[in-house]
């Protein structure tokens, strides 16, 4: 079974784009973040001709999320439990989070809030989302240790100086301060392995590049798109790969896939 996630930055731009990665890769469950689109917008017809069963969850033009399978699709949930909203006119639950069940495997798509500045509101919701899903996290895997959990998607999180081009261009910035860092790395303390990490530890490996500057053919990129998995399903992870080629060509998405292997 092949599981992946992507940020694909406007799902109905790119959606035969990614239905024909689908087929060319043999994925059966892709995780996407930033559809950017209604729920009546999202193009399922196009990922239904091929095969692919839609779980998707948009509000307005931001955020929007979807699990695509060719496995099934069941129990799909909507949010986390008690996840944090956002707004200036009170608090609003945004479409950045959403589970479904596909080959027995529980997949969470996740888009983790970006926080604007380490001096903006959307920073302290930025950390209190990443907070309340772990203790989310770490709740299914205490009522059920032998849970076959993904959490995958686009952290908005740059881990290491090294999973960076230049550490020092995002001086003062989000995505490197310590409280972020922190954030992202207690998954690890609640029992889930960031897979990406163990099977494609190279530094320079980004997942993510600007349109601008010639960023992408310079290699002066981000790596921000992770996996991490219960243990149970960490024991099933036969390798991860990030595949660069998705970003080449007219109208990519400046983010490409990060694909992990299972074993049956």
């Amino acid at each position: 079974m092949r599981i992946a996630t992507w940020n694909i930055n406007s799902v109905r731009a790119r959606a035969d784009r990614a239905v024909a990665w689908l087929e060319s890769s043999g994925t059966d469950v892709l995780a996407l973040q930033e559809t950017k689109c209604k729920d009546e917008q999202f193009p399922h017809a196009v990922f239904e001709a091929a095969g692919y069963e839609v779980a998707h969850v948009g509000l307005s033009q931001w955020n929007g999320v979807a699990v695509v399978s060719r496995v099934g699709i069941e129990e799909v949930e909507v949010a986390f439990p008690d996840q944090p909203g956002f707004g200036e006119d009170g608090p609003v639950v945004e479409a950045r989070a959403l589970g479904a069940t596909c080959g027995g495997v529980r997949v969470w798509s996740l888009y983790v809030p970006h926080g604007r500045s380490p001096d903006h509101p959307h920073y302290a919701y930025k950390l209190a989302w990443l907070e309340q899903l772990r203790r989310s996290a770490a709740g299914w895997l205490e009522a059920d240790p032998a849970t076959q959990t993904a959490l995958l998607g686009d952290w908005n999180v740059i881990p290491y100086d090294t999973d960076v081009y230049d550490v020092t261009a995002f001086e003062g910035h989000t995505h490197v301060t310590q409280p972020e860092r922190d954030a992202f790395f207690a998954f690890a303390d609640a029992g889930f392995t960031e897979v990406s990490r163990v099977h494609v530890p190279e530094e320079g490996r980004y997942t993510y590049w600007d349109y601008q500057q010639l960023a992408f053919p310079k290699n002066k990129g981000l790596r921000i798109d992770f996996a991490y998995t219960s243990p149970a399903l960490t024991d099933r992870v036969t390798g991860v790969s990030i595949d660069r080629e998705a970003r080449k060509g007219k109208g990519a998405s400046d983010h490409v896939p990060v694909v992990v292997d299972l074993e049956d």
